[in-house]
């Protein structure tokens, strides 16, 4: 009987790879990503992403399956590096989703003695860092943390008469209560702060106002491995200038 399987014709490739010793015998491993591409040979969106690792002295390759709500999408990529100050590499994964929203799926791995330990999970860091975005009177912004008693004013009179009439009454007072969204993470970079060949993390989440296009900047969380976890080292709101 034929099953008609989405699959059936289309064999994982490798997709993304580096070379680094992630398992600490300081032989370089091959740390690659493979993928199923889609069925239309123009599009770049691939599904089923999996980490490999293919041990540099044994050649044996070690296969990683990665979440299945996050496990496709556009330009996956993997970088290495050492984000946990022991002087192996971790592995650092990034995939585009191509929403709407331009929201990315990012995972950290440790694979210390080829051992894979799950590091950082973009679901959960997104669902403790969300963000009330509320607009106020005399043409401010207000974007406050939920999880700290973080907060920031972003002035928005520079949007021009034709978008502030839509909000604010002749005399700056809005003329009902808008909120605007703060999305999950949509860039995720690894960056050496002090420059000790230790990566951090810049997590940027979008903040926009009336929808998504109408964005203002982005909440910025430098996050760095405090032992047990990535901790936020530093924050800040980066604003975009009006034209």
């Amino acid at each position: 009987m034929y099953v008609n399987n989405p699959y059936r014709y289309r064999q994982p490739e490798i997709v993304s790879g580096a070379y680094g010793d992630v398992n600490g015998d300081g032989i370089p491993d091959y740390v690659f990503l493979t993928a199923v591409k889609s069925a239309d040979p123009s599009s770049p969106y691939v599904e089923r992403i999996t980490l490999n690792i293919q041990d540099g002295v044994t050649k044996k390759v070690h296969t990683i399956s990665l979440d299945e709500s996050g496990n496709s999408g556009y330009q996956p990529t993997v970088f290495l590096g050492d984000f946990t100050k022991d002087g192996i590499m971790d592995i650092l994964i990034s995939i585009d989703s191509g929403g709407s929203g331009a929201f990315t799926f990012n995972y950290i791995y440790s694979f210390v003695n080829n051992r894979a330990r799950k590091l950082f999970d973009v679901d959960q860091y997104n669902k403790v860092n969300q963000y009330s975005v509320n607009y106020l009177d005399q043409y401010k912004i207000s974007v406050q943390s939920l999880s700290s008693d973080q907060s920031y004013l972003i002035a928005i009179n520079g949007r021009g008469a034709d978008y502030l009439s839509q909000i604010y009454n002749e005399n700056g007072t809005l003329k009902k209560p808008i909120t605007g969204m703060a999305d999950g993470v949509s860039g995720f970079y690894p960056v050496d702060m002090d420059r000790d060949g230790v990566y951090e993390i810049q997590a940027y989440q979008k903040i926009s106002g009336l929808y998504h296009a109408d964005s203002f900047g982005y909440v910025i969380n430098t996050l760095q491995w405090d032992g047990q976890k990535f901790a936020i080292w530093q924050n800040w709101l980066g604003v975009f200038g009006n034209s």
